[in-house]
């Protein structure tokens, strides 16, 4: 999770990214399915049933800046989707979009936190939204549900303990200590958004590429353990999943299984305007100290 260290001034300047920067539009787009997987199957993150969130945001925003510039003029700025040193939630949360939860999530009264963030830098200077309080009250819900005690405290995520940094980021051998502990999950973790009280109001979303192929839908726990490399390059065409690769993929069926072998690792923890996108905006000076990024 080192890399989360890289361009520390750019996450807290966006001028550095984009020169003469005035404003910060954040955007969320849903990814709620309105179907889910096999009860009997292994699990992946929500985000990943579709096609690549990088593939179909970024070409919205470049849409979008292009209208602004047709409209307006001479307008500078870029687009931004987990691609650049960016403080997502911290940007949203002070545009007024959701506040930072206890998981750590950006949080929302009306749709709950299954969306995607985005940004657009530009240099324009807008009307300027503001913060909205925050709605956790004394709730414990996503703290308690971690199985692998990834929130430490409220609002405080231990990255490295977390499921989907073992099922995606990790490249080496999940340590045997987690075992018994992902609840099936083999990419990513929806644990402590589906607990969670508000995301009881999410709504399916309205984004086409975003729905997953049925052969997902309908995999058992037998498909996946016995998944060939071609058919994952089939099934996970375009997807998130691919990050993860075939070998990877497999690391992590091969672990969750039941009757694993136990192996014993000698890795340690490290230290430590398309439907659906609401918008707010942020004026371009560094954000405040509100939430993880």
């Amino acid at each position: 999770m080192s890399y989360m260290e890289n361009h520390f001034d750019k996450r807290l300047d966006p001028t550095l990214l984009v020169p003469g920067a005035k404003s910060v539009v954040s955007l969320l787009l849903n990814y709620y399915p309105e179907e889910s997987q096999n009860p009997d199957s292994y699990k992946i993150s929500k985000y990943a049933y579709g096609t690549d969130y990088h593939f179909v945001i970024k070409e919205r925003l470049k849409e979008l800046l292009y209208s602004i510039q047709s409209e307006i003029g001479d307008v500078d700025g870029r687009v931004f989707v987990d691609s650049a040193p960016v403080l997502d939630k911290a940007w949203a949360a002070r545009s007024g979009l959701g506040w930072i939860g206890k998981n750590s999530n950006l949080l929302t009264k009306s749709v709950g936190s299954f969306y995607f963030i985005a940004e657009l830098i530009i240099d324009l200077p807008l009307e300027y939204d503001h913060a909205v309080t925050d709605h956790c009250g004394s709730c414990t819900a996503c703290l308690d549900a971690c199985p692998t005690e990834a929130i430490v405290a409220p609002y405080i995520v231990d990255g490295s303990k977390c499921i989907s940094y073992f099922t995606i980021e990790l490249k080496e051998n999940i340590p045997s200590g987690m075992q018994g502990k992902f609840d099936d999950w083999v990419f990513g973790c929806d644990i402590c958004q589906d607990v969670c009280p508000w995301n009881k109001f999410s709504k399916p979303h309205s984004e086409p590429l975003f729905n997953p192929k049925p052969e997902l839908l309908a995999m058992s726990k037998k498909d996946w353990e016995e998944i060939t490399e071609e058919t994952f390059r089939v099934v996970f065409k375009d997807s998130p999943v691919k990050r993860t690769k075939y070998q990877g993929l497999k690391r992590n069926i091969d672990f969750v299984k039941p009757n694993r072998p136990i192996i014993k690792a000698s890795v340690s923890l490290p230290e430590g305007s398309a439907p659906g996108i609401e918008a707010g905006t942020a004026c371009s000076r560094k954000p405040g100290p509100q939430g993880a990024p």
